[in-house]
């Protein structure tokens, strides 16, 4: 009888202790696959007539523990089976059908996890049972007194154990579903239970913490079962159309910077359902952050060396010592040192260690803290933004990029413009020819380029001229500058000035900017179409100011003109006195939008956008934060 309890209270049944699911099954063996029982199959068997009603009572609670164990080691098997894992010598069918058998059953790496955490339970659990054997074969003690004291604290522990993982098998719990649930339910008033429940969540935050360190120190996403709350976008539409593997396929044929660009904009995306509900949402925003960033600093364009050994010497003195978790950086640099040296400094090995101990001192702690976790979060975020920082600002000379967009979309070069206006306006007075517009128009942006711009712009080179419906941009080296001189001896064939004219054609005037690795980062799409809006509203401008002056000057003209030929003919000059009289309200009002749009121009360039630009360079000054650098930039 005490052999037939001990036993059973290791999860195996006898003649007096039996099991009611392996009485139901054909064979009387109860299926490894089997699910979980909703309760207790464990009983006493019935034609014990020798037992008394007050022992049966209390024996049937003691085997309980005995059911409670074996589904729980069932499910500890089970999630820890790595069978599928196979040697390099199984046959390749053999090799597939096992991945495909664990695909089937959900494989979970927390799980896995949690099972580790439960097996060290049943230990526990184990040496209890066994310490009662002895205890009972040493002594003639009281069985049943000595089977319920020695597991008497097993009695609080196991039941909600099996509750937990009816409940993660149930529901098909995994990844930061299933942590969320363990946390929650460290919150009892139990403390032998609230202890268990932190050491199974303390085995689950040893994945996490081993997938955060991988994403925020390498920038690797380790997540082969779809657990972690950083996912791939193509992950998604995985998950719903098994064709979208050729999206995985399209990512692997792009170049190394189109591939950095795309993982930064469209790449990853936090997946809500795996996000545990004790991790703020800024917190996770951070976290995808750190990693893209980290992603960028180990991944940078081969062509982007070249172009910052030519830079570096040129760095502003402001930029060489920059404050923050990385301290003092130099950015002073031997012409000699070669570009494996440049890599390295995009994301030091001291910085990457200091990433690595602060994930590494949450990973062993024996308790999860919110505000610690929530601290080295925000520092591990900081150290990426500084140095994603250094790279954008200071190595890819982005105070520069920003002062050639000032200048040219938002008009800044205003001598340029007015030459660019001036030459191009007979051209103007006819609508854009559909298959030359683009090449017509480049004539004069050329020639004022050649009067107005010093060759020591080296950032003019990037600006393009584009008419939208009519075809491909045509940048400024495209076109021979001898075509220009053309022009300007008036040998192209513009239209007459007394033709009627259609301005309407022209407003879709825009100027495109050849962005290289890494400020695409900064620059988006969205930003530099921005900037195209702006330019074409600002060109409107300036070619409706200019011609209100042109119309003021050529009236004028004429009129004077007219003066000095009828000034001995009264009568003429009478009737010219008139006419004058008749134009008047129309000068007038001419004169009034000439002020408002003279006004307006001024408004904007002086008020708005040199104003924004002083504020702009304040904050690239006082700010080493990519982030807030990219929100002042858009604000």
């Amino acid at each position: 009888m005490l052999h037939e309890i001990l036993v059973a209270l290791l999860g195996y049944t006898g003649d007096i202790i039996v099991d009611e699911r392996e009485h139901q099954t054909s064979l009387g063996i109860l299926s490894p696959d089997a699910p979980i029982s909703d309760v207790p199959s464990f009983k006493l068997a019935p034609d014990l007539s020798f037992i008394p009603p007050s022992d049966r009572d209390v024996i049937q609670r003691i085997i309980t523990l005995g059911f409670y164990y074996r589904e729980l080691d069932r499910f500890a098997t089970k999630s820890r089976n790595l069978s599928w894992i196979r040697a390099a010598n199984v046959s390749p069918l053999v090799r597939i059908e096992e991945i495909s058998k664990s695909r089937r059953e959900n494989q979970s790496m927390y799980r896995r996890a949690i099972a580790n955490g439960i097996v060290e339970v049943l230990s526990v659990y184990r040496s209890a049972v066994l310490q009662i054997e002895q205890k009972l074969l040493a002594d003639p003690l009281p069985i049943l007194a000595t089977v319920t004291q020695g597991l008497n604290k097993f009695f609080v522990l196991l039941p909600p154990l099996y509750e937990l993982i009816l409940e993660i098998e149930r529901d098909d719990i995994r990844g930061g579903k299933l942590l969320t649930l363990l946390h929650k339910r460290c919150h009892c008033g139990v403390p032998e239970l609230q202890t268990c429940l932190q050491r199974l969540l303390w085995h689950g935050h040893q994945v996490l913490f081993n997938q955060l360190a991988s994403w925020m120190v390498y920038g690797i996403l380790q997540d082969p079962h779809g657990e972690f709350f950083i996912r791939r976008k193509e992950d998604k539409d995985a998950e719903s159309d098994p064709s979208s593997a050729d999206t995985l396929q399209k990512f692997t044929r792009l170049t190394v910077e189109n591939s950095s660009l795309a993982d930064w904009h469209l790449g990853f995306h936090i997946s809500l359902d795996m996000l545990p509900e004790y991790i703020h949402m800024r917190v996770a925003e951070s976290i995808l952050f750190a990693g893209k960033a980290v992603r960028v600093l180990r991944n940078p364009s081969p062509g982007f060396f070249a172009q910052d050994s030519l830079y570096h010497h040129q760095i502003p003195r402001q930029y060489h010592r920059i404050p923050g978790f990385s301290g003092r950086i130099s950015f002073q640099k031997d012409p000699s040192t070669d570009a494996e040296l440049v890599e390295e400094e995009l994301l030091p090995q001291s910085e990457v260690d200091k990433i690595e101990a602060m994930l590494h001192n949450l990973k062993e702690s024996s308790e999860f803290h919110k505000r610690s976790f929530e601290f080295a979060v925000d520092s591990i975020r900081a150290i990426a933004a500084s140095h994603l920082w250094q790279l954008v600002v200071v190595r890819a000379d982005l105070n520069g990029h920003l002062k050639a967009l000032k200048d040219y979309f938002l008009l800044a070069k205003g001598d340029f413009f007015q030459c660019f206006l001036e030459e191009s306006r007979q051209l103007m007075r006819l609508p854009p020819r559909q298959t030359t517009a683009e090449a017509d128009l480049m004539v004069p942006f050329q020639l004022a380029a050649v009067k107005t711009i010093s060759d020591e712009d080296k950032y003019f080179s990037r600006v393009s001229l584009r008419i939208p419906s009519a075809g491909v941009a045509v940048k400024p080296s495209q076109l021979d500058v001898s075509r220009s001189r053309a022009y300007a001896d008036g040998s192209s064939g513009a239209a007459p000035s007394n033709t009627s004219s259609d301005l309407d054609g022209w407003d879709g005037i825009t100027l495109e900017y050849s962005i290289d690795w890494p400020l695409q980062l900064f620059f988006t799409q969205e930003v530099l179409s921005k900037y195209r809006r702006v330019f074409q509203y600002l060109l409107r401008l300036k070619r409706t100011q200019m011609e209100l002056e042109k119309s003021w000057a050529s009236v004028m003209h004429q009129d004077h003109s007219d003066f000095a030929k009828r000034r001995n003919d009264r009568e003429r000059c009478s009737a010219s006195q008139q006419r004058r009289q008749r134009f008047r309200p129309m000068w007038r009002v001419r004169e009034h939008m000439a002020f408002l749009i003279r006004n307006l121009q001024f408004y904007i360039q002086v008020d708005v956008i040199e104003s924004q630009w002083n504020i702009l360079q304040t904050h690239i000054q006082e700010s080493y934060d990519f982030t807030e650098l990219v929100n002042f930039h858009q604000e």
